[in-house]
C-alpha cells in the first residue's frame, strides 16, 4: 500500500514545510500546557504538606539531616550526623528515658557537625605521630671532596 505524496513541485514542498512547522509548534504549546497543569495538580498535594509539616515541631531539623549540603560539611560529618545519635542511644542510653535521648541526640548531632575528614585525618596524624617510633637522627659524616691533608701540594 504506497501512500501518495501530494507534494508535486518546489512550491508544495515548502507550504508542506511551513504547514508542519505550525503543527508542531501548536503540539508544542499543548503538550506545554499539559506539563503545566500536570505539575500543578503534583504541587498542590506538595504546598499541602508542606505547609502541614511546617506546624510540627522538629520537622526542620528531620529535614536539615536530608538537605542538600551545608557549608563546610562532608560525607563524614552527614554520616555522623544521622548515625552517632542512633549508636548512642542503642548501646549506651538503653534504658535512659526520652528527655535523655533526646539531649544526648540533639549533643551528638552538634558535635558530629563539627567534625569533618580533615579535622579527624588531622587527628588521626597526631595520634600517630605520637605511636610512630622516632628514628634515631644520624648525624651526616663529613664529607670533603678538597684537598688531602697529607698531600703533597703544598
Amino acid at each position: 500500500m504506497r501512500k501518495e505524496s501530494k507534494i508535486k513541485n518546489l512550491h508544495d514542498l515548502r507550504a508542506e514545510i511551513t504547514r508542519l512547522k505550525a503543527l508542531a509548534r501548536e503540539q508544542e504549546r499543548y503538550l506545554d500546557d499539559q506539563y503545566l497543569l500536570l505539575q500543578a495538580k503534583i504541587e498542590a498535594p506538595y504546598r499541602f504538606l508542606k505547609s502541614a509539616l511546617s506546624w510540627v515541631p522538629g520537622a526542620n531539623t528531620a529535614k536539615g539531616l536530608f538537605a542538600k549540603r551545608r557549608e563546610g560539611e562532608d560525607w563524614l560529618s552527614r554520616a555522623l550526623r544521622i548515625g552517632l545519635p542512633v549508636v548512642l542511644n542503642r548501646l549506651f542510653l538503653r534504658k535512659a528515658g526520652f528527655f535523655k535521648r533526646a539531649l544526648v541526640t540533639l549533643l551528638s548531632q552538634q558535635a558530629a557537625g563539627a567534625l569533618n575528614k580533615d579535622r579527624l585525618s588531622a587527628f588521626i596524624n597526631k595520634v600517630t605521630d605520637l605511636i610512630r617510633p622516632s628514628g634515631k637522627k644520624r648525624r651526616p659524616r663529613h664529607v670533603d671532596y678538597g684537598i688531602p691533608p697529607d698531600s703533597e701540594t703544598y
